[in-house]
């Protein structure tokens, strides 16, 4: 892979203030607000999922993944990829003044579609079971589900608009609520029974209060839109939408597929029974247990970043967008790789006394799903270049690849290697889905540089030594030689004045306080 010289630049300039409708915030508010509150609320899901993986048994852990798994994936496919169309578009229509139109015939589709969706789980309950369990639900779990799907269709909904009008406050306060709610309902249940059923009512419930509270912020916001102006066409929305929401949709779908499709395949093709099967799943998702969360943390930054890098783009600047999102990229691979490896030193105090010792299988496992785990992270972050420049297939193409490979390999490795061949095979397609990713965007314009390399190279340290890939990591951050240098001059500086602009406000609060 070519290597593209350093030129002086200017890094993250917030961009101007759209014209009409609510205040929108910068790139630099929405990551720092983004930030301080999923800080906690991570720490509220982590506490949840040790106490979820400390009480239940790994079969019933199984049980819970699969089911979470399944709402996951079936929200986004049912409603085409519209709501995350928003992103791109709502500047677009912002701009022309329809954005009002825009808005309601896209959420009144998506919500017609998830009713859909609902209905087939409604009428064919048993087929939908086996799909997810590899075999008959225990009794009640079903509708539990159903309603859950409902839930999670409308709380992406929302999530979608509040990030496509900048409004990260909303949907940081959204997630924390949600976080909240669910850690302590769900806490609550397990207490009392260690039951499945319980988690999964529990996340339903934690969505219908976010979605309760966000419908009044959604009220406040709808009226602070501009009226419409020049009238939208029905044809020329539709036709403009839907290649990039059907591109989405399936992307949505490769991606979702490819975070299942290794436990999927344990239940279904390994030859196990489905208790057994459930048990490896169980295994397996103890050892996701903080990477899902760092992959979280990157589709939620990803999402943000979306609406200010399309509004570059829009402006014809193609080359700011490039720039921003590799500085973002290095320093998210970074502080993922270090975070990562800090894990790994610590996760013995984890598995073996807060787990009881009941997932050694997951412990095992554990630096392959983080290193996987923080190349999907970097994927998705990445994936935005490829939205701006509406080359959508690309990225269609590439998840297609990659899931088809993942399959081919879990299909020869599982009854050979049981769990270690899921996450060697999934390691291997998400690592080639990374680079693929890089070689299209290059193609199109995305400058690739040395720094950007070496921190994608880095996760693989961690199969080998966490405290190796810290200095690894460590070293490549701090170097300032040309072989191994991170930063660009300018990069550099940015992150420098950022620090001290941060550090400042922080000492500004304390003394006011």
């Amino acid at each position: 892979m070519a290597i593209a010289e350093d030129e002086p630049i200017t890094i993250l300039p917030d961009e101007p203030r759209p014209a009409g409708g609510p205040r929108a915030e910068s790139l630099s508010e929405s990551v720092a607000v983004l930030l301080a509150l999923m800080i906690v609320q991570r720490l509220i899901g982590f506490v949840r999922s040790v106490l979820f993986c400390r009480w239940l048994s790994p079969e019933q852990l199984g049980q819970w993944d699969m089911a979470y798994g399944f709402l996951m994936f079936a929200a986004p496919l049912a409603v085409l990829g519209l709501p995350g169309s928003f992103g791109r578009y709502v500047e677009h229509y912002r701009q022309r003044e329809q954005l009002r139109s825009f808005l309601r015939r896209a959420c009144i589709t998506s919500l017609g579609l998830g009713t859909a969706a609902m209905t087939c789980l409604v009428l064919v309950p048993s087929w939908f079971a086996s799909l997810i369990f590899g075999s008959d639900a225990p009794p009640g779990m079903m509708p539990i589900i159903t309603v859950g799907l409902a839930a999670t269709i409308v709380f992406n909904l929302l999530t979608s608009l509040f990030i496509a009008l900048r409004r990260s406050r909303v949907v940081s306060l959204m997630q924390f609520v949600s976080s909240l709610v669910f850690a302590s309902l769900g806490t609550f249940l397990l207490w009392r029974a260690a039951d499945p059923r319980g988690a999964i009512a529990a996340f339903t419930v934690s969505y219908l209060v976010a979605i309760a509270w966000a419908m009044f912020w959604m009220r406040s916001m709808w009226r602070s839109l501009p009226q419409c102006g020049d009238p939208l066409s029905y044809r020329s929305m539709w036709t403009r939408l839907m290649p990039f929401a059907f591109g989405l949709w399936v992307t949505n779908w490769l991606l979702n597929m490819f975070e299942i499709a290794d436990r999927f395949l344990l239940v279904h093709t390994s030859g196990l029974d489905s208790a057994t099967a459930l048990d490896l799943v169980g295994q397996y998702h103890s050892a996701r247990l903080v990477p899902v969360l760092m992959v979280s943390i990157a589709e939620l930054l990803a999402a943000v970043m979306m609406p200010h890098l399309s509004g570059d783009w829009e402006m014809g600047r193609p080359e700011h967008v490039s720039r921003r999102l590799g500085f973002v990229l290095k320093l998210f691979g970074l502080a993922a790789t270090v975070g990562a490896a800090v894990f790994l030193i610590a996760a013995p105090v984890l598995f073996r006394v807060a787990f009881h010792a009941k997932f050694g299988a997951g412990e095992m496992i554990l630096p392959w799903t983080l290193m996987y785990c923080v190349w999907t992270s970097l994927a998705s972050i990445g994936f935005n270049y490829l939205w701006c420049a509406e080359r959508s297939r690309l990225v269609t193409g590439t998840l297609a690849l990659g899931l088809a490979l993942n399959v081919a390999l879990n299909v020869v490795l599982l009854p050979v290697w049981g769990l270690w061949g899921a996450v060697i095979s999934t390691t291997i397609a998400k690592g080639m889905v990374l680079v693929l990713i890089a070689l299209a965007s290059r193609w199109h314009g995305m400058r690739i540089d040395r720094g950007l390399v070496l921190v994608a190279a880095l996760p693989l340290l961690l199969a080998v030594n966490p405290w190796a890939a810290l200095a690894a990591a460590t070293l490549v951050a701090l170097a300032r030689g040309p072989r191994l240098r991170c930063w660009t001059p300018r990069e550099l500086a940015h992150v420098q004045s950022q620090w001290q602009n941060y550090r400042a406000r922080a000492m500004a609060l304390l003394a006011r306080c």
